[in-house]
């Protein structure tokens, strides 16, 4: 499986309806690039040009600015919402998908990019990548496993056969486009983050939120007895800490030779 999982038009337009409110439930997403920051920070000292590819809202911004003080920064994203709510004068924003970067060949010592290859085809993703890196850049990736919201999948089990929750790509397959782009890979790690909800109405208001509801698919509304079918087999990864939404997370530091 090599293809994105849903359409590019309906997960942008889901990342523009989600940019307003999106960083009030993103802890997940920030805890991701805190990881992603440890990782990668032992193998790469200097910068002089520093993108962060799928920046959202922009929360890795200024840690990427601490590390590389005397960098430009260019921060891209292909949802105009998300790009509109960047801290001011941080970083040069840039419209443009992950598939298809506007940036010359092999000018970037550092691609970062948390959570957004998941939307891509890896191939194609991780070819332009390696294609704007400069000999010795790097790259440093959070993405989505298969794994990611297995609670919900199973939960809906209950419910239909239909495909209510996207499959991400699983790391043998994001590792295998990285190498195949010609790029070594420095260091991954694989766990599972986690959200929390009191109950499920919130669980699900929280993920359309984050703009991940995305499937690409056309399903029926949830009628009453759907929804306290779904509920009920929900109920069953109860923890004291809540209703619990799991991200099946692979971080990745890879070199270009």
């Amino acid at each position: 499986m090599t293809d994105a999982p849903a359409s590019k038009r309906a997960v942008r337009a889901a990342f523009d309806r989600a940019a307003a409110a999106y960083d009030s439930v993103a802890h997940v997403q920030r805890s991701a690039c805190d990881r992603l920051f440890a990782l990668g920070t032992p193998h790469l000292s200097t910068a002089a040009r520093v993108v962060d590819a799928g920046c959202g809202t922009g929360y890795a911004l200024p840690g990427l600015r601490q590390r590389f003080p005397d960098a430009e920064l260019c921060a891209v994203d292909f949802a105009p919402a998300m790009l509109a709510r960047l801290p001011a004068g941080l970083a040069h924003p840039l419209c443009a998908d992950l598939e298809q970067l506007p940036v010359a060949d092999a000018c970037v010592d550092l691609l970062w990019s948390s959570y957004a290859l998941q939307w891509c085809a890896p191939r194609r993703a991780l070819a332009d990548i390696a294609r704007v890196l400069r000999p010795g850049g790097q790259v440093w990736l959070a993405t989505l496993g298969p794994g990611t919201l297995f609670e919900l999948r199973d939960a809906f089990a209950a419910v239909d056969d239909a495909e209510h929750v996207l499959r991400f790509q699983p790391p043998e397959v994001v590792e295998d486009a990285a190498e195949s782009a010609g790029l070594r890979l420095l260091a991954s790690e694989r766990d599972t983050l986690q959200a929390w909800a009191p109950d499920l109405r919130r669980l699900l208001h929280d993920i359309k939120t984050l703009g991940a509801h995305q499937t690409g698919a056309t399903r029926r509304p949830l009628r009453k007895t759907d929804l306290a079918r779904l509920t009920a087999a929900y109920e069953a990864y109860r923890t004291p800490d809540g209703l619990p939404a799991s991200y099946d997370t692979l971080w990745l530091v890879a070199e270009k030779p």
